[in-house]
């Protein structure tokens, strides 16, 4: 059965919420739309399980350090289609993923005197959730009003509303902010898509 097969769950159980559901009639419209929803639903309610009440630990010997991170073979670039320069970061080009996003995101933190130094985050630093592991994007080093030493996290995304984000990406921004309030050092992991906007909300 389909269900069972792309759901991953016993073929009773699929029988159980095909019936609890009070949809079978929607079944003989358009079977193939009807099938195709209730895989969806089945898997955002498995996700939404998997993840409900995550909880995040610290391990003695498992940190990260700075260095460790940073791989040279991320460094390739076209400077004319994907990186732009910068003063404030830890390489004096940023490369990108997004013309629309990304470049403008970079281009703010780097005009923005506040900004001490930021960076895009390599992409084998990866936060583990129980439905899959999660990139994140930047990480800013902030001194405003007089704070200093803030570290923020950002995932930049073209919209902020969760409405607006495919579940399972709403999911592991979840466990994201879970796993750095576990670090419990003042690290925050924030959803943006423009730095100036950013800072008037936070």
């Amino acid at each position: 059965m389909v269900l069972q097969d792309e759901c991953g769950i016993p073929l009773p159980l699929c029988r159980d919420i095909l019936i609890g559901s009070g949809r079978l009639a929607d079944f003989a419209r358009n079977p193939q739309m009807f099938i195709e929803n209730c895989v969806l639903v089945i898997k955002n309610a498995i996700y939404e399980s998997e993840i409900d009440g995550i909880r995040y630990m610290k391990l003695d010997g498992e940190e990260y350090y700075v260095q460790e991170i940073f791989d040279s073979s991320e460094l390739i670039a076209n400077l004319d289609k994907n990186a732009v320069a910068v003063e404030r970061s830890v390489y004096d080009h940023i490369i990108y993923d997004s013309g629309t996003v990304e470049r403008p995101f970079a281009v703010a933190l780097d005009n923005d005197p506040q900004v001490r130094m930021f960076f895009k985050i390599p992409k084998k630093f990866k936060v583990e959730t129980p439905i899959g592991t999660y990139n994140l994007d930047w990480a800013v080093y902030l001194e405003r009003d007089g704070v200093k030493n803030l570290y923020f996290v950002l995932e930049t995304k073209g919209s902020v509303s969760r409405l607006d984000l495919r579940r399972a990406e709403d999911m592991k921004i979840l466990c994201g902010k879970a796993h750095f309030a576990a670090l419990e050092d003042g690290v925050e992991l924030h959803v943006a898509n423009s730095w100036n906007e950013f800072k008037i909300r936070n």
